[in-house]
C-alpha cells in the first residue's frame, strides 16, 4: 500500500510540474494571427524562454525615454554570451524589432523564431548567434491603439509610431536625442553585430509581394564589402524566398505614383538604422511587409526571411568575417571619403515587378483626381530600379580632429559610440585645418525636434591654433573612423553641424552701435587702404550694397579686428596626415 501511495505521489509530482512549465504558444498562434502582445508580454515570453533553456540569455541594458530599460536576448546553443569570444568564431546577427511598434511584425516573428530553435523544430546553425532587442520603442508600445496606422491591414491593436518624447526613433541614431537611441548603441558595440536586420512595415504603392527588403546601399557601403552584399547576399536572399514560395523585391520607394514608372533605392543616411550600422561596416537590411496584406501572412513572411537570412550567414561566416576585416583595413589607407551622394543615371537594374494596374479616377471625396489600384487586374512588367548612387562631395581624410573639451555633448556621442579620445597633456600650439562656416540652408518646418540645416559649405585654410591642456585629439585611425566623418565634417548631410549642434557658432556674441562704429570705421578705411579699396569697388557694382548703410557699415567691421573670430567658426579643426 506504501509503495502504491508513493507512486501516486511521484506521479502526481511530476504532473504537478508539467503544470507548471510554460506555454510558449503566443498571443500570435492563439488568435490566428490577429493579434500582437503587449510589451510585457513580449518580454516575460523571453524571460520564461531563458528560465527554461540554456541557451537563451536576457539582459536589461540602458534606459530608455519611457523609464523602462532596453532588453537583450541572446540565442547561442554553446551557452557562451560573452560577445567578445563568440565573435571569434562565430557571426553574430542583431534583430531589431518594434522601433515602430505600430509594425509589430517582427516581434510576432521573432519571438516565434527564438521559441522554434531552442525546441528544436529547426536547426540553430552552427556558425551563427542570433541577439534581438524584443521591442525598440518601449513608450510607443505602451501607447497602443487600433486607429493610428491608417492604411495598415491588422492586427487588432498596436503601439505607436513616436516613442515616449514623441520621437521617431528611426531618425535619432547618428544624433541620439533619445534614451533610446544611447541605450541601443551600448547594446550595438557590445554586441558588434556581423549582420543587422530592422523589421517595418511599408507604406506607399499597393503590389502583389507581401515581402520587400531594403540593403542598405551598397555602393555607400564602398569596396568589396559593398559588392559582396549587392551580388551575393541580396541575390542569394531572393532566390531562396522564391524556393520557398516567397517572392520578394527590393523596398517600393514610391508614393502617390504607380511603381511600373520606375523607381530608385532608398537611401539610408546615419540617421536611419541601417545607415548608422553601416558606418561600422555591419551588413544592413530593412524588412518591409507590405501595409495592405493581412497580419497574418506578414508575420509568416518575414519570419521565413529571418530564418533564410540565418540561413545564409552560417553559410558565407567565413566570406563576411573576411571582408568586414578587409573593409576596416582599407579605411584607414584610404584619403578621400564620400559625404554625400546622387543615383548614377549610367547604371540601372531591371526588375520583373509584379504589381497591380492603377488609373488615375475622379474622387468621391474631393472630386479631384485620384490614385486608384485594381487588385483584379494583376501584372508581371518590366520596371526599371535605380539602385547604384555616385558621390557628389569627397573630403580628406584628415589623420585626427581636435575638439574643445567645452563642446560636451559632441564628446558625450563620441564616447557613446567606443571612439578613442586622447585628452592632450599640455597647452600646445598645432598646425591645423580650420573651417568657417560659408553657406548653409535651414529647414523652415522642425522636423525630429531640430530646425535642421541642410546644403552646408565651408572655406578653409591652415593656421597655427592654440590649444588648452585637456583639449581632445580623436585619431581617425580607429574602429569608429566613418562615424567620425560622418558626424564631425559640416558637410555630410547628417553631421552634428547639420543636426543643430553648433547652432551657437551662427549667433553674433558682440556688435555695434552705428553711431559710435561710424567714426571708427572712417579710421580703419583710412589706415588700411586696400580694404577701403575693396569697399569702394563693392559699393560701385553692387546697388543694394550702395544704398543699404547698415550692410556697408557692418561689411567694414567684418574685416576689423572688432569683429568676434568665434562667429561662423567651426570649433573642431582636422590634423592632416
Amino acid at each position: 500500500m506504501k509503495k502504491l501511495f508513493l507512486l501516486f505521489t511521484v506521479i502526481f509530482i511530476c504532473m504537478s510540474c508539467e503544470d507548471k512549465t510554460p506555454n510558449f504558444t503566443s498571443v500570435f498562434e492563439t488568435s490566428n494571427g490577429t493579434k500582437t502582445p503587449t510589451y510585457n508580454e513580449v518580454i516575460e515570453f523571453y524571460k520564461q524562454l531563458a528560465d527554461s533553456y540554456s541557451s537563451i540569455h536576457i539582459q536589461a541594458i540602458g534606459e530608455t525615454d519611457s523609464g523602462e530599460p532596453l532588453h537583450l536576448v541572446t540565442l547561442n546553443p554553446d551557452s557562451n554570451f560573452n560577445f567578445e569570444s563568440i565573435r571569434n568564431d562565430k557571426r553574430i546577427l542583431l534583430i531589431n524589432n518594434g522601433i515602430h511598434p505600430g509594425e509589430s511584425d517582427g516581434i510576432d516573428a521573432t519571438m516565434l523564431l527564438f521559441r522554434d530553435l531552442v525546441q528544436g523544430k529547426m536547426k540553430i546553425p552552427k556558425n551563427v548567434v542570433l541577439a534581438t532587442i524584443p521591442v525598440y520603442n518601449i513608450g510607443g508600445s505602451l501607447n497602443r491603439n487600433s486607429t493610428t496606422r491608417t492604411n495598415q491591414n491588422g492586427p487588432e491593436e498596436y503601439g505607436f509610431r513616436g516613442n515616449a518624447r514623441n520621437f521617431d526613433l528611426n531618425r535619432d541614431f547618428i544624433k541620439a536625442d533619445s534614451k533610446n537611441a544611447k541605450a541601443f548603441a551600448k547594446i550595438f558595440h557590445l554586441v558588434k553585430p556581423d549582420v543587422f536586420i530592422d523589421n517595418h512595415v511599408s507604406n506607399g504603392a499597393d503590389y502583389q509581394y507581401t515581402l520587400t527588403h531594403l540593403f542598405t546601399q551598397h555602393n555607400k557601403l564602398d569596396g568589396e564589402l559593398g559588392k559582396y552584399l549587392h551580388n551575393t547576399i541580396q541575390p542569394e536572399l531572393e532566390q531562396r524566398l522564391a524556393k520557398k514560395n516567397w517572392d520578394i523585391t527590393p523596398y517600393v520607394n514610391v508614393f502617390n505614383n504607380v511603381p511600373e514608372k520606375g523607381f530608385s533605392q532608398f537611401m539610408d543616411y546615419p540617421r536611419y538604422s541601417t545607415g548608422y550600422t553601416t558606418l561600422f561596416n555591419t551588413l544592413g537590411m530593412m524588412v518591409e511587409t507590405h501595409m495592405l496584406k493581412p497580419y497574418k501572412p506578414r508575420v509568416e513572411g518575414t519570419y521565413e526571411l529571418m530564418k533564410t537570412m540565418i540561413e545564409i550567414v552560417n553559410t558565407e561566416s567565413k566570406n563576411i568575417k573576411k571582408l568586414r576585416k578587409e573593409a576596416f583595413n582599407k579605411a584607414y589607407t584610404n584619403n578621400l571619403y564620400p559625404l554625400d551622394w546622387e543615383i548614377d543615371t549610367t547604371k540601372q537594374t531591371n526588375l520583373k515587378f509584379k504589381g497591380y494596374e492603377g488609373e488615375m479616377i475622379t474622387s468621391d471625396v474631393t472630386g479631384l483626381q485620384r490614385l486608384k489600384y485594381d487588385r483584379n487586374q494583376p501584372f508581371t512588367k518590366d520596371v526599371v530600379y535605380k539602385n547604384y548612387f555616385k558621390p557628389t562631395t569627397k573630403v580628406k581624410i584628415p589623420k585626427a580632429y581636435i575638439i574643445p573639451k567645452g563642446w560636451w555633448p559632441i564628446l558625450e556621442r563620441l564616447k557613446m559610440n567606443n571612439i578613442e579620445i586622447k585628452p592632450l597633456q599640455n597647452d600646445s600650439i598645432i598646425s591645423v585645418e580650420s573651417y568657417k562656416i560659408e553657406k548653409f540652408n535651414t529647414r523652415q518646418s522642425p522636423y525630429e525636434g531640430h530646425y535642421q540645416h541642410y546644403n552646408t559649405t565651408v572655406t578653409s585654410s591652415i593656421k597655427d591654433i592654440t590649444f588648452k591642456k585637456g583639449d581632445l585629439l580623436v585619431d581617425t585611425n580607429q574602429y569608429g573612423m566613418r562615424y567620425l566623418i560622418e558626424t564631425l565634417e559640416p558637410s555630410a548631410p547628417d553631421s552634428f553641424f547639420n543636426w543643430n549642434f553648433f547652432d551657437t557658432i551662427l549667433q553674433q556674441k558682440e556688435g555695434f552701435s552705428p553711431y559710435v562704429w561710424e567714426d571708427k570705421a572712417l579710421d580703419f578705411l583710412n589706415q588700411n587702404p586696400e580694404i577701403k579699396k575693396e569697399f569702394d569697388s563693392i559699393k560701385s557694382t553692387n546697388k543694394s550694397f550702395a544704398t543699404n548703410w547698415y550692410e556697408q557699415l557692418d561689411w567694414i567691421h567684418k574685416q576689423s579686428p572688432n569683429y568676434e573670430k568665434a562667429h561662423l567658426q567651426y570649433p573642431i579643426y582636422r590634423v592632416l596626415k
